[in-house]
């Protein structure tokens, strides 16, 4: 399903017979039956993104996830053997959650030896064995060596961590990301690690917020007080198009043209980006990284200049890379039909001079600006689909992507539902 350069009769969508032209229903967004359907069909199965491994810096480093769309929370820690590892964080003698600190619904990190459950003392190894029972002759045929942790799947590409909740998944991780993604390895991700990051909860579906960074036809509109007046007039006029999409599987890739924020008429530019040397674009100054030649998968309809790839990941995940050298993640983590937890990443070089630290802070606060405003506008969108007064949308050629989307959630709820009709459900 892979279109590389636009098709000569100026369609996308069109050359996907299999996605239609036809308006398109968001009962998938406002429907609880559907969520809870999602739940098993696409959460428990899918391979998810969990962090990267410098959060797991040496032996004994940990964090906690909260999936709550999965009902679990999980511990991520990297082992004695510098394996990296996934558990459920739950105890294996009464149930408690094992790692948290103050307040139990809050994610935590940290370094240590070994997880004791604050309850009744009971200990683990950092490879999730049973190493200790307070009082352990009182229980009746415990077997510590089958008493360990509940591991889950776990793996690690380009530094990404995934895991996968199903009892067996039906793909490797490699398999799930297919050639689209893993023709990424060789960006320098692990060079930036220097990250600024943000956490929004968000009235509205997971995939309504997904859709917003599918498409930039919102953008001159949407984003038009962010913007000098001079641009905004213009932007609003013209419209934006993006120059590539592309699909393989599950996944969606959308490309952009370039434009250097510094070679922009001074009216064109903001007072402060000037002042900071940064903005909407990231920081005006591209690093050194120490990369001769980028992997083929980045800018693969080789727009000149280009601007950005932004690679969104089945079924929460977004890899965004900026053509000055630094990227950003966001995750969309849904907690009901209507609400989400909205989770962004910036990451670059680490910064050198005061100068550098502005340029980055800079950068991170006016993304969390942009994505502010499109999480305020999605709550009025989920607000009036549940109403329900129009059932079904059109979408444009530049929506194709938002199309696809929705068509693949589609197709793995019916594949769900025929596994449990044949009794094959893993």
């Amino acid at each position: 399903m892979a279109r590389w350069p636009k098709p000569p009769e100026g369609s996308w969508t069109e050359h996907y017979p299999e996605l239609g032209t036809a308006p398109i229903s968001y009962e998938d967004s406002i429907s609880p039956e559907f969520f809870e359907l999602e739940r098993e069909a696409i959460f428990k199965r899918a391979w998810l993104n969990v962090g990267r491994v410098e959060q797991l810096p040496r032996r004994g480093s940990y964090f906690t996830k909260e999936i709550e769309v999965a009902k679990t929370s999980l511990i991520l820690v990297r082992g004695a053997d510098d394996t990296v590892r996934a558990f459920h964080n739950i105890c294996r003698h009464r149930g408690n959650k094992l790692v948290w600190n103050d307040f139990p619904r809050e994610e935590a990190s940290g370094t240590c030896r070994q997880f004791t459950c604050k309850y009744h003392g009971w200990r683990y190894g950092l490879d999730g064995q049973l190493t200790f029972v307070q009082q352990e002759g009182e229980f009746f045929d415990l077997d510590k060596d089958t008493t360990g942790l509940v591991p889950v799947h776990c793996d690690v590409w380009s530094g990404f961590i995934f895991v996968n909740l199903a009892p067996e998944p039906e793909q490797t991780l490699t398999d799930f990301l297919g050639p689209m993604i893993t023709n990424l390895e060789g960006y320098p991700f692990d060079k930036m690690t220097e990250r600024w990051q943000y956490r929004s909860q968000v009235g509205a579906n997971w995939k309504l917020f997904m859709d917003a960074f599918q498409e930039f036809y919102h953008a001159p509109v949407l984003h038009s007080n962010q913007t000098p007046d001079a641009f905004s007039a213009a932007a609003a006029q013209a419209g934006f198009e993006a120059p590539h999409y592309r699909i393989e599987g599950p996944h969606r890739l959308v490309s952009t043209s370039g434009i250097v924020a510094w070679e922009l008429a001074p009216d064109m530019r903001k007072p402060m980006e000037d002042i900071t040397r940064s903005g909407l674009f990231g920081p005006w100054d591209k690093p050194d990284l120490g990369v001769e030649k980028m992997p083929v998968g980045l800018n693969p309809a080789g727009c000149d200049p280009w601007g950005l790839d932004s690679f969104q990941l089945w079924p929460n995940f977004t890899i965004l890379i900026w053509s000055g050298g630094w990227y950003l993640t966001y995750q969309y983590w849904p907690t009901s039909y209507n609400s989400h937890t909205f989770e962004g990443n910036l990451y670059f070089v680490p910064s050198r001079t005061p100068r550098e630290r502005v340029a980055r802070e800079m950068a991170a606060v006016t993304f969390k600006e942009y994505a502010l405003q499109d999480g305020n506008t999605l709550e009025a969108t989920q607000m009036m689909l549940e109403s329900r007064a129009v059932t079904h949308f059109h979408l444009n050629d530049q929506e194709i992507l938002c199309r696809h989307m929705h068509k693949v959630t589609a197709d793995w709820i019916a594949d769900y539902q025929a596994e449990i009709e044949k009794g094959t459900t893993r």
